[in-house]
C-alpha cells in the first residue's frame, strides 16, 4: 500500500512539473515576435559595481524597474526602449549603507526619485547583440550612454503563459559626471552598470 502511495504523489509530481521541464526557449534573435512590451519588473535588475579604495569591487542592485519595448526584429534601428529605475530600491546588504545611498550625498532619493534610460539610437552588432544608446537621466542629470545589449531567449513564461524576452546588457558611466562624487576617486568614478531585463508582450 505504502508502495502504491508513494508511485501516485510521485506521478503527481511529475505530472504538475512535466510543462515547466519541458519549456524551451528560442536564441535565434530573428525569430522574436515584433510588438510592444512592458518590462517584467519581478524579473529584471540593474547592477552597479564600483572599485571601493583599490581594495575591492562592490557593488549594489536596484530592483523594482518599469518601462516598455518596441522591437521589430526585421528594423532593429527602429527600437524604442524607456526604462525607469526608483532609487530608493538600492539594496547592498548592508542596511546603515542602503540608508546613506538614498541620502543627499548621494543618489539624493527624495529629489530625484528616478532614473531613467530612454534609446535614442540601436546599432545591430551581431546576430544577437546590439549597442543601445540613449539617454540617462540620473541625480537630475542627463546624459548620453550606450549599453552593448545581448540577447538571450524568447519564450512563453509557464508560470505567467506570457510571451517573453530577456535581455542583458552592460555599460560604464562616470557618477561625477551625473553630480555623484562622494569620495571619487577613493571609490572608482567609473561606476559598471550590468542589467538582466525581461519583457512580456502585450
Amino acid at each position: 500500500m505504502k508502495r502504491i502511495v508513494a508511485s501516485a504523489i510521485l506521478a503527481a509530481s511529475f505530472a504538475v512539473s512535466a510543462p515547466i521541464v519541458a519549456q524551451q526557449s528560442d536564441t535565434n534573435a530573428a525569430q522574436v515576435q515584433a510588438g510592444q512590451y512592458a518590462l517584467d519588473s519581478s524579473h529584471t535588475l540593474v547592477r552597479f559595481t564600483v572599485d571601493h579604495f583599490g581594495i575591492s569591487e562592490f557593488f549594489g542592485t536596484l530592483p523594482g524597474a518599469s518601462g516598455t519595448l518596441s522591437i521589430d526584429p526585421k528594423a532593429i534601428a527602429a527600437t524604442k526602449l524607456d526604462v525607469s529605475v526608483p532609487v530608493a530600491s538600492v539594496s547592498t546588504t548592508n542596511k546603515t549603507l542602503d540608508e546613506e545611498l538614498v541620502g543627499a550625498e548621494w543618489f539624493d532619493a527624495a529629489k530625484y526619485p528616478t532614473m531613467r534610460f530612454v534609446s535614442t539610437k540601436v546599432v545591430k552588432t551581431g546576430a544577437g547583440t546590439a549597442n543601445v544608446t540613449g539617454n540617462l537621466t540620473l541625480h537630475g542629470v542627463t546624459k548620453p550612454v550606450t549599453l552593448k545589449a545581448t540577447f538571450k531567449a524568447a519564450a512563453v513564461n509557464p508560470m505567467k503563459k506570457a510571451y517573453t524576452l530577456g535581455f542583458n546588457a552592460t555599460g560604464v558611466i562616470k557618477r561625477t559626471e551625473f553630480g555623484v562624487s562622494k569620495y571619487a576617486p577613493l571609490v572608482s568614478d567609473e561606476t559598471t552598470i550590468a542589467i538582466t531585463a525581461a519583457f512580456e508582450k502585450q
